[in-house]
């Protein structure tokens, strides 16, 4: 066989390969969540002010975001375990 006959015996046979890729990848799941319910909250994008909501302290009580507003920077982790 020669190169150009190799070449596309290869072209061929990865044909089949990518039209089922792109099937398959078709079926991955919703694409930037088109198949969620509609809420009435607003994205929030890089440079908007958080907004505002109260949680539980483990020791302190309920906690406001707006309460450190002007101060230090504030990082919120949500640990999966409960230590």
């Amino acid at each position: 066989m020669n190169p150009k006959q190799m070449g596309l015996l290869a072209l061929l046979m990865a044909l089949p390969v990518g039209v089922v890729a792109v099937q398959e990848g078709s079926s991955l799941g919703p694409k930037d969540g088109l198949d969620l319910p509609p809420t009435d909250i607003e994205r929030v994008r890089v440079g908007d002010m958080a907004p505002d909501f109260t949680l539980e302290s483990k020791d302190a009580g309920p906690v406001t975001l707006s309460s450190y507003r002007g101060k230090k920077n504030v990082v919120l982790v949500f640990y999966r375990g409960h230590w």
